[in-house]
This record gives C-alpha cells, structure tokens and sequence, in this order.
C-alpha cells in the first residue's frame, strides 16, 4: 500500500541542555518519509523547498523509496526556516526563529502518479492546504491521518474543523486536545473530538505516553524511560510516520492494529529523539526496531492473579 506524506521540508536550528546546531535538516514530511519508508515504499512527498535544499539529503531518500515528484523546488528562494531553544525538561521550548520563506507560497499539486494511494499523513500545516490536499486525491485514501497544533486553533479554527470533518484520525497533544474540545478532562475532550468528525483520537503526552480513543474504545500506550533524550525535535512527526507507515504496510486499519500501530510509532519517536534532526533515523536497523518494539510490549506486559 502506497502512502503520500504532506509537509514541511526544512532547516532547523535547535539549542538542547546537551548540544546545539546550526543548521539542520528538518520539517514534518521529511521526519515522516524516513519513519515510514522502514515499513512501506513508496512514500510519495509532497513538499517545498528552496535552492539551498542539499541534494544528497533528496538523493538520501530517493534510495529509501520516497518519491519526490511532489516537491516543488523553487530556483530563487529559501527553504523554510525555524530555530528553537529547550527547556531543561526538554518539553517545553522558545521559538527564536520561524523563516517562512518558500512555505508562505506552497500550494501543493498531487502528481498523477501519486493518485490511488491508499494512506494520506497530512502534517502540521494550514488546514486551508491540508484540505485543498485532501480535495485533488480521487479516490479518497482509505485512511487520513491529520496533525494540527494550537496555533492554528488560533487563527484558523472554523477552517480547521471543516478539515477535520474529511478525516479519519486525528493527532494532537493534550493541552491542543483541550483547547480544541474546550473540555479540560482528557475523557471528555477526546468524545467530544471525536463528534467534530474523526473516526479515532491520538492524544500524544510526550514523555508520558500517547492515548488512542475510539468510540468507546481507550488505549494507553506508554513512553519508553530512556536515558538520555538528546534532540525531541522531530519525534511527533517521526511518531506519525512509524504510525502510517505501518498501518500501510499491513493495510489494517482496525482498532486493535492500531494499538500495534501506536508501539511502533513511539518505538520509532524513541530512536529520532537520540541525535539531532533525523540523523539516528537514518541508520537504525530492523533488529534494533525488533528490539525497541519489544521492549514496549516487555514495560506492559504482566501476569496478575487477583486472590
């Protein structure tokens, strides 16, 4: 089963309590296709850079299978910019800088090609583009998965909810979980969520796990303790693409394989979160995959025998 991720691909400049970098390659797409490309190919790209976008990193994912065919390159701009700073708790962060760039005239167009793909991974964009996306696919993907953030519930929520109506999953933290359903509970934001239109919930809470809703169906997912956490930039983008790219792969879209799905997707986020950018992504193997998988089922799994 084919999957077409849409979103940024980028440069970062990104300050940790454990090291720091200039200039990176990175944006949501670019996270997504390297996660994804491990359990399904082709990943078709859809995406905009500028004249500065390295051509080894585009050659880099030609060899894992992800078409580019739907990245736009535009000869006289820059590719889109952003530069962070972490907190000590490496989950909250300052934005210093956000350089739009080419991203302020994206406006994406599916190639030919790419029509007929089962899987769609919309990124965290306007939900004017995610939809416009959504709207030139014929047949509609069997799946849609959409990630959205708090500023464009700031500035975008009647677009944002009309988006939301024309997909299946959701993906959104916990405090954007509240912002957007008004609710404070986490129980009842996810049911009130899922009456604005999608089928099923991923309330991801960082270090503390992920939640997945459906109907009246709930299950946790928890993080993996890891010891060192270098870089977190990245590890939700790279968390949605090891949840597609597997749910493409066993073309399975059943609440229970979504469960699996979920594993692998923080599996996956638990590797990216190793090295700046998505340098670990790079050069992580199947058995250590394998491992990293199941070391999540071993942190959940227990015999008890009530007297």
């Amino acid at each position: 089963m084919s999957l077409i991720a849409v979103g940024t691909m980028a440069f970062d400049a990104i300050e940790t309590p454990f090291g720091k970098t200039d200039r990176i390659v990175g944006g949501s797409a670019t996270y997504v296709a390297y996660a994804s490309s491990y359990f399904v190919q082709p990943v078709h790209q859809v995406s905009i850079v500028g004249n500065d976008f390295p051509a080894e990193e585009m050659n880099e994912l030609r060899s894992r299978g992800v078409q580019l065919e739907g990245v736009e390159v535009v000869p006289d701009k820059k590719s889109f910019f952003w530069s962070g700073k972490y907190h000590l708790d490496m989950n909250s962060r300052d934005t210093l800088v956000t350089d739009l760039n080419v991203l302020a005239d994206f406006n994406p167009r599916i190639p030919d090609s790419y029509q007929g793909a089962a899987f769609l991974m919309l990124g965290n964009l306007d939900p004017v583009i995610q939809k416009q996306v959504i709207g030139q696919l014929n047949p509609r993907p069997k799946l849609i998965v959409m990630d959205t953030m708090n500023f464009w519930m700031d500035i975008k929520m009647p677009q944002l909810l009309e988006t939301l109506r024309l997909t299946d999953v959701l993906l959104v933290n916990d405090s954007e979980a509240r912002q957007l359903s008004g609710e404070f509970s986490i129980v009842k934001a996810a049911r009130k969520i899922l009456t604005m239109g999608p089928k099923y919930l991923i309330i991801k809470k960082g270090e503390h796990g992920a939640l997945l809703f459906h109907e009246k169906q709930v299950f946790f997912a928890p993080a993996l303790p890891l010891e060192e956490v270098f870089d977190p930039t990245g590890a939700g983008d790279t968390f949605a693409g090891g949840f597609i790219g597997y749910l493409a792969k066993t073309n399975d879209i059943s609440f229970n394989n979504m469960k699996t799905a979920i594993i692998v997707g923080s599996a996956m986020a638990s590797f990216c979160v190793e090295k700046f950018g998505p340098e670990r992504l790079k050069d992580v193997s199947k058995g250590e995959i394998d491992g990293r998988i199941q070391e999540f089922v071993d942190l959940v799994s227990f015999d008890i025998e009530l007297s």
